[in-house]
């Protein structure tokens, strides 16, 4: 079921919350403090975000703002007792897709994050997802952890090959008939470069490297 991140510091509130989505089997991780939420869910994958504006040590503004950068995808939900024009703005410019009041019924909660899981599905209709490693399949742009990575066109088909076929081991053979529509020559060492063209790209300046060699076997897209 989805992974939901609440950060929310009045206990009785984020009690009411996770109770009542566990309930209806949602997955639901608290934080109470502003630094470690915004820590801790730009480390862990979820589906929906949920912020409370008014949280000690970073606000539920800073923190939307800072996940935006990294995940520009994500669907969050601004929940606060500010409710003034002026402040629903603020929360909206800073990033959220949705914005609801204090006091709440926890219906109207729950419509909200429907909502927000039904249209984030339909927009991954476009996408390719693996790991923090997206394909768009209809502007072709490819995001890892939020950055946006140059590729060539014929990279662009060898990881969407990749990105189909994910934890499977590809052979050359494998790859040059369905990326390059080819019979694979033993004697040429192209799907060799042009996988190592791709993995300097996807994989440089990362700590977790997902285009691994199998020695004379081929490739996969793991998490190793």
């Amino acid at each position: 079921m989805f992974k939901i991140g609440l950060a929310e510091d009045d206990p009785k509130i984020a009690s009411l919350i996770k109770t009542g989505l566990e309930e209806l089997s949602y997955t639901v991780t608290t934080f109470s403090e502003g630094k470690l939420a915004l820590e801790k869910l730009q480390s862990q994958p979820f589906d929906l975000i949920i912020l409370d504006v008014m949280m000690p040590g970073l606000t539920g503004i800073e923190i939307c703002k800072e996940l935006r950068i990294s995940y520009p995808d994500l669907p969050i939900l601004m929940l606060t007792a500010l409710g003034t024009i002026d402040d629903k703005i603020r929360g909206f410019n800073s990033g959220a897709d949705d914005y609801l009041v204090k006091p709440f019924h926890f219906k109207e909660l729950l419509i909200r994050i429907e909502a927000l899981l039904r249209r984030h599905r339909k927009d991954l209709g476009q996408l390719l997802i693996f790991d923090d490693l997206t394909l768009n399949l209809y502007s072709k742009e490819v995001h890892r952890a939020g950055r946006l990575i140059e590729l060539t066109a014929k990279e662009i088909t060898l990881l969407e090959l990749f990105l189909r076929n994910p934890n499977r081991l590809l052979s050359r053979q494998y790859i040059a008939e369905n990326a390059w529509d080819i019979n694979f020559d033993t004697g040429t060492n192209v799907i060799d470069v042009y996988v190592n063209f791709l993995r300097n790209k996807i994989d440089k300046g990362f700590s977790r490297k997902l285009i691994h060699t199998r020695i004379n076997m081929g490739y996969i897209l793991k998490i190793a």
